[in-house]
């Protein structure tokens, strides 16, 4: 199939899918004119990127399950150093909401302060 179909069928852009292709995820074959073509396979390849992706991982993540990402990644289990990839992903989501937490109590608290009084709090 054409990247284009290929998009259409993994609900992706075709520059997603160059993206992938460059870091080494999925491959194609070129045409003479060109063109890419891809395995009907390799659909379930980039829904399987993309859904590792939506749970917060990176594309440097994934490589770890390049093993398993031709079959159903939530499926079986997991590897020890899938696992640690996982674990180390969200430790970071974790450190990067209590900054945000942060910021965001310190902003509201600034708030509450200059308006004390003067506008109530919107529920």
């Amino acid at each position: 199939m054409r990247i284009g179909e290929l998009a259409q069928a993994t609900g992706t852009t075709p520059r997603s899918l160059r993206h992938y292709e460059q870091a080494g995820l999925i491959t194609s074959v070129r045409s003479v004119n060109g063109y890419r073509f891809y395995d009907a396979g390799v659909a379930v390849r980039v829904r399987n990127i993309r859904h590792l992706l939506d749970v917060g991982l990176t594309l440097d993540d994934v490589r770890v399950f390049l093993p398993c990402l031709d079959g159903d990644v939530t499926e079986g289990p997991a590897s020890a150093q899938a696992l640690r990839v996982a674990l180390e992903r969200l430790a970071v989501m974790e450190e990067r909401i209590a900054a945000q937490v942060a910021v965001r109590d310190r902003l509201a608290g600034v708030l509450a302060e200059a308006t004390r009084g003067r506008i109530r709090p919107v529920a």
